[in-house]
């Protein structure tokens, strides 16, 4: 969640940051090539440069990891897993937000029966999870994981509460965009794929190195929910709808984070 350790006074500000990141941008403009994931070596984003893997993958016995696997509850998926709203003694404190969309192959075909999992931060921006010593408020109606199983034509439904931007180390005033993570299993740990999904216009998106380092506008725009006044409901939640693409030239892109180590 902090990945620098160093005091506030030993970092860069933004401004140099900033122009990091434009230079890049510049450069893979010029360069006439497409990328569509995250780079795992992104200058601004500091921690990258030593968190990423610096071997190249081989092959291991995949029932090794997965008896070893993190995976939220040793139960079955129950529908209310998907209701981050309920199960605790009040109402958590924040705005109600319903996001929805499809889980699909890269021919747009439904992938069913799929395990969804989401993770967040509170309304105020603090996960809770013992690393986050952001000084912002816990909830405790809120403890902000969730899952569910797709249909049979794919699609997810998960209600919460939507995420405050928090602070983080990388630089001087370093936040980042409100974010909810998400993990789509596949049929094996192994196939796992973890990403983010951010809500439209939010300011922080031209600072925030993890989300620039896809460098591709086109391939950060499928990371962006839209808002949708359909799924909306009256006086109780706002709704956003938001599809997830597992492979082909749609894909959606992976999480920078995650690739680093890091997730949060």
């Amino acid at each position: 969640m902090n990945p620098l350790a160093v005091p506030a006074r030993e970092l860069e500000p933004q401004s140099v940051i900033s122009s990091e990141m434009a230079a890049l941008d510049a450069g893979y403009r010029g360069a006439g090539v497409t990328e569509t994931q995250p780079r795992l070596d992104y200058p601004p984003y500091r921690s990258s440069l030593a968190r990423h893997p610096g071997r190249a993958a081989y092959d291991v016995d995949p029932e090794t990891i997965e008896r070893c696997a993190p995976c939220f509850g040793a139960r079955d998926v129950e529908p209310l897993d998907a209701d981050l709203t309920v199960g605790h003694p009040g109402a958590p404190i924040g705005e109600r937000t319903v996001v929805t969309g499809r889980v699909l192959d890269g021919d747009g075909r439904p992938v069913r029966r799929q395990l969804v999992e989401i993770w967040q931060a509170n309304a105020a921006g603090r996960y809770a999870h013992g690393r986050d010593q952001h000084p912002a408020p816990l909830d405790p109606n809120f403890t902000g994981a969730g899952r569910c199983l797709t249909d049979d034509d794919g699609w997810y439904r998960f209600q919460t509460i939507k995420p405050g931007p928090y602070p983080w180390r990388n630089h001087r005033n370093a936040w980042r965009p409100a974010h909810l993570h998400f993990s789509v299993f596949g049929t094996a740990f192994t196939q796992r794929l973890v990403t983010q999904l951010y809500f439209p216009g939010d300011p922080l998106f031209a600072l925030d190195p993890i989300y620039q380092s896809i460098v591709d506008p086109r391939a950060r725009d499928r990371l962006v929910a839209a808002y949708d006044h359909d799924v909306t409901s009256h006086e109780w939640a706002t709704g956003y709808r938001w599809d997830i693409v597992l492979t082909g030239p749609g894909q959606t892109p992976l999480d920078a984070e995650a690739q680093d180590g890091d997730g949060a």
